[in-house]
């Protein structure tokens, strides 16, 4: 039995199993281990993984949450979250680039607003080669709109279509994405604010390698400059009135932060099989035994396989009540505390292990501060720490 079929316990598989397609998690974790002989030397050059892409694509791999009805694998969320683990266990900043893929995608098929023909050929062309895609909303100015607040990017009605002028950051996998989702707010007289498509080839639109983060330093999380970049009519996506309340979907917020959780688990799960490497091979010459021998050490690795055991249960045990339609009204906000909650653990997971190796935890030549690094950007998707708490805490309050 393979470590990513430990990882689940039989009652969270994906509904639907049987359907899956053969050796996938077979495939995964043999991705994975190819992605971790390569992934310290991209986070210390900074550079891009544009081969493991390349892997993802041969394997079948960029394509599991399109629909089946237009050549896609249409897979669940127990079965994604269970992909993005293991490959986060190999390479996060590859993870993460691959799990906003698979999250338009999987928000694209459950709205189906997107103009028909212009989403069939989206699926078409991630099914057939490399054409990934994923938001970009977070500016300079604004910060994250998931704070509040209209972007300052324009949409400027026009006779051809859409000109679309503005400034986004951390746009992660800015150097493979072979669209945008630019959220942007209209010049009209009554402005909308919403979504539009950005094919990377047009004229006006520029990457500017600005990504020199402590974590994630693969993702490629570059600033996107638009100028005066006209795309088609149909590629508005979805766009309101700004006056109108945008419609909640409380399944898109919980896929988001169930795939953010289980990326993260793969980070901490990484930590620990490097721990306990170093442990057997580490034999002190007062000790003459390996550390894995010594109560203490054996106390803290417990601790640790207590909060990945936590953390689990968490993230699969909701994503399989998702997938089979047995969730209550307030789900989001639950994913929302998974997330909270399993986040915190794989964190202090990693912080363990570094308080067990002392300084060779902290070489650059071992993957474990790489990993502490990595982990600790999962602070930063939204919904935040204190965002999640605050809600939680107004929901038992009953205060609006």
């Amino acid at each position: 039995m393979s470590h990513l079929e430990q990882a689940v316990p039989d009652t969270f598989v994906a509904k639907g199993l049987e359907t899956l397609p053969n050796n996938l998690f077979d495939q995964v974790e043999a991705l994975a281990k190819d992605f971790a002989t390569r992934a310290g030397v991209h986070d210390k050059d900074g550079s891009f993984p544009f081969e493991n892409f390349t892997a993802l694509h041969e394997a079948g791999l960029l394509s599991l949450t399109i629909p089946r009805e237009l050549g896609g694998q249409g897979l669940g969320l127990p079965t994604i979250c269970r992909v993005i683990e293991g490959i986060a266990c190999g390479d996060a900043s590859t993870a993460l680039v691959l799990t906003m893929h698979y999250l338009q995608h999987a928000h694209a098929a459950r709205r189906r607003r997107w103009h028909p023909e212009v989403y069939k050929r989206l699926c078409r062309e991630s099914i057939e080669g490399i054409a990934l895609l994923n938001a970009a909303r977070v500016e300079p100015e604004l910060g994250t709109p998931a704070r509040g607040g209209l972007p300052a990017t324009i949409a400027e009605p026009i006779t051809e279509g859409w000109r679309l002028t503005g400034h986004k950051q951390y746009t992660t996998g800015s150097p493979i994405l072979s669209y945008f989702i630019v959220w942007a707010r209209t010049t009209e007289d009554e402005p909308q604010v919403g979504s539009f498509l950005v094919p990377r080839d047009l004229p006006g639109l520029q990457i500017v390698e600005t990504w020199d983060h402590l974590g994630m330093r693969a993702t490629g999380s570059h600033d996107l400059i638009l100028e005066n970049v006209l795309i088609p009519k149909e590629y508005a996506l979805n766009i309101s009135p700004i006056s109108t309340a945008p419609s909640f979907d409380p399944l898109i917020s919980t896929w988001g932060s169930l795939t953010v959780s289980a990326l993260y688990l793969g980070v901490a799960t990484s930590a620990r099989d490097w721990l306990v490497k170093y442990l057997w091979e580490r034999s002190p010459s007062n000790l003459k035994e390996p550390l894995a021998t010594l109560p203490r050490l054996q106390t803290a690795v417990g601790e640790i396989e207590a909060l990945l055991f936590a953390n689990n249960r968490l993230i699969y045990s909701l994503a399989q009540d998702i997938d089979q339609g047995e969730y209550e009204p307030n789900v989001g906000l639950q994913a929302q505390a998974v997330k909270y909650l399993t986040t915190t653990n794989s964190i202090r997971a990693v912080e363990i292990a570094l308080e067990l190796t002392g300084n060779p935890g902290l070489l650059k030549k071992n993957p474990l501060e790489r990993h502490y690094r990595d982990v600790l950007c999962s602070r930063i998707h939204t919904p935040q720490n204190d965002v999640i708490c605050q809600s939680l805490g107004k929901s038992v309050l009953k205060v609006k």
